[in-house]
């Protein structure tokens, strides 16, 4: 098909010619990062910053960097990782929250070849830990406010990096030159060798590091400039952690790639957002759907329609919040898309369409090979025909994502760049799918398709569920959970919350003797993040039998957390008292009304 013909896609069609333009100038900006191998994010910045200097590239309220000063930090930051004697390949484990000098680090730092390991701020005791000895850094640099949690994390390794407080780095970069690398101190990094890890709860278990190279930070920044149309006069507000594939590298990178500017907030605040809004002149921001369901809950503001936001980004808004959400804050279009952090396909709404997250164009076919194919919750993976193959899914049959895997070194766009462990990436992949020998990358999750070819997301798959726009692996919970003094079983799994998105956290535990609930909360608390940490508590006597024998999950969850319909005790976290409270139909109804904020 030619080009000019798939321009005239139905469905594209029908939304205008906005739609393709977007497309076409993402795929002008990507085409560029093969035409350029050796120009990494890092050299936008220096491009950008040749050009105009005084241009503003980082803005927040604690600090401000133009693209002149940004460029200067980063080199410093890279001759600081010279001095330390780190090699190519060797990593750096980041631990601060959102400010403009976390970009200025992993960008000073990757421009030599270091790979930046981003920590989660939430992460306190045994779980950081873990995430430190899966990336194995040969430095850690933290934030004051984390150094104590950081090192004592990093103690408990076998081979614990050298603590750097950030205070202490930006002392030292001080007085390292500030001119351009040389082409000896860039050490011939190219887009295909590694940038950062990122963690994922994947589907099971413990956080996993997500290997990306440079070429995805350069493919997401691109492909994100193009659909947003990103020029110098833009500025995107970004509240969303930093330590996050979208809020530290999509949102960022989009408006480096594009010339504009990144407003850097601590964290989002309903209250402040749109005050915060107007006061720096935004045009675009990057959302999740809780945020935004947050922002439709909240009281009028007198600033919530008095913006010049032209469009917005994101994924996981809901439905039943998207009209809502864009009709009381006059949102003129909204961009949501599917991504994963370890994934090597992605999909864009590029048209708008209410609650799909995206679709692919006959002519972008050949840029996302993805399919959906029918999953067997029995043995939970993709069922397979007599043939031995697995099974496409047809329109509205709801089966999992998956996207095919090049095994082509000139095609880096479509491999599997994986994990720190092998174990883990290897059970991502399926082999011999549609015919002899082919690799495709499982996304965990459940989705079908419309006539018109539009995705939409269903469900996950396995034991993580998805709070608070956080993946929350059950098995990380149920091990907290379980190393509290006198539990002996615990089972986690999420529950719907009437008007809330995703599924809140609930356990069933049993215990030895009475337990002291707001013990295991503190315990909780120092171990998981709060995100993370279980919302109802379900105290029940046989769990560890009925678990094993009868009772699954699945089948909690199926029972949620109705007290009417539960003899079990249950205690809710309830906000207001700062503790595990008992949970009667009363304050059940409370929640389901929306009277209580979970």
């Amino acid at each position: 098909m030619s080009l000019v013909a798939a321009l005239s896609d139905p469905p594209v069609k029908a939304q205008g010619a906005g739609a393709n333009r977007a497309w076409l100038r993402a795929l002008d900006m990507t085409s560029r990062i093969e035409r350029a191998p050796g120009r990494l994010l890092s050299s936008v910045v220096e491009e950008v910053a040749a050009a105009r200097p005084d241009a503003p590239a980082l803005l927040s309220d604690g600090e401000s960097l133009t693209y002149g000063a940004l460029a200067v930090r980063a080199r410093r930051y890279a001759r600081w990782a010279l001095a330390e004697g780190l090699g190519k390949g060797e990593v750096v484990a980041l631990m601060m929250g959102n400010r403009p000098d976390y970009m200025a680090i992993w960008l000073g730092l990757t421009s030599v070849g270091v790979v930046v390991a981003l920590i989660n701020t939430s992460l306190r005791g045994p779980a950081l830990s873990h995430s430190l000895s899966v990336a194995a850094p040969r430095r850690l640099v933290a934030a004051g406010e984390y150094a104590e949690a950081a090192g004592a994390a990093a103690a408990a390794l076998a081979a614990p990096p050298k603590l750097w407080t950030h205070e202490a780095i930006g002392k030292a970069i001080l007085g390292l030159p500030d001119g351009p690398l040389t082409d000896a101190e860039r050490r011939d990094v190219t887009v295909l060798d590694p940038a950062l890890l990122v963690y994922t709860s994947g589907t099971t278990g413990l956080p996993k590091a997500a290997r990306v190279s440079h070429h995805r930070v350069m493919s997401w920044s691109a492909w994100f400039a193009g659909l947003l149309d990103a020029g110098s006069g833009d500025r995107l507000y970004d509240c969303l952690p930093m330590h996050h594939s979208v809020g530290g590298v999509v949102a960022t990178g989009a408006m480096l790639a594009g010339g504009g500017a990144v407003v850097i907030a601590p964290k989002f605040s309903a209250g402040r957002f749109w005050d915060d809004i107007v006061r720096w002149d935004c045009t675009l921001f990057q959302y999740i759907g809780e945020l935004c369901r947050y922002l439709v809950k909240a009281p009028p503001g007198a600033s919530e329609r008095n913006h010049r936001l032209r469009i917005v980004c994101g994924n996981g808004l809901r439905p039943d919040v998207w009209a809502a959400f864009q009709d009381r804050f006059a949102i003129p279009r909204l961009l949501e898309f599917y991504a994963a952090t370890e994934g090597n396909f992605s999909l864009y709404n590029v048209e708008s369409q209410l609650g799909a997250i995206g679709r692919i164009p006959a002519f972008m076919a050949h840029r996302f090979p993805a399919a959906i194919v029918r999953f067997d919750r029995e043995a939970n993976a993709p069922a397979r025909g007599p043939d031995g193959r697995c099974i496409r899914c047809a329109p509205g049959e709801v089966g999992e994502a998956i996207g095919r895997i090049s095994g082509s070194a000139g095609d880096p766009a479509h491999r599997f760049e994986g994990y720190t462990d092998p174990a883990e990436s290897e059970k991502k992949m399926l082999r011999d799918v549609f015919e002899p020998g082919d690799a495709w990358l499982r996304t965990g999750d459940l989705m079908r398709t419309d006539a018109k070819g539009f995705y939409y997301f269903v469900d996950r798959i396995g034991d993580t569920f998805r709070w608070k726009g956080e993946n929350v692996a059950s098995l990380e919970v149920a091990e907290a959970i379980m190393a509290y003094p006198g539990v002996t079983a615990a089972s986690v799994y999420g529950v719907a919350v009437p008007g809330a998105d995703g599924r809140a956290g609930m356990a069933a535990v049993s215990a030895d003797a009475a337990i002291d609930l707001a013990g295991l909360r503190a315990h909780l608390a120092e171990r998981l993040p709060a995100y993370a940490r279980p919302l109802v508590l379900r105290l029940t006597a046989d769990l560890a039998m009925t678990e094993t024998f009868k009772r699954k999950s699945g089948e909690l969850a199926a029972e949620g957390f109705d007290p009417r319909r539960i003899t079990d005790p249950l205690y809710f976290d309830d906000p207001r008292a700062g503790a595990y409270v008992r949970l009667d139909a009363r304050l059940f109804d409370a929640i389901a009304a929306g009277e209580v904020r979970v």
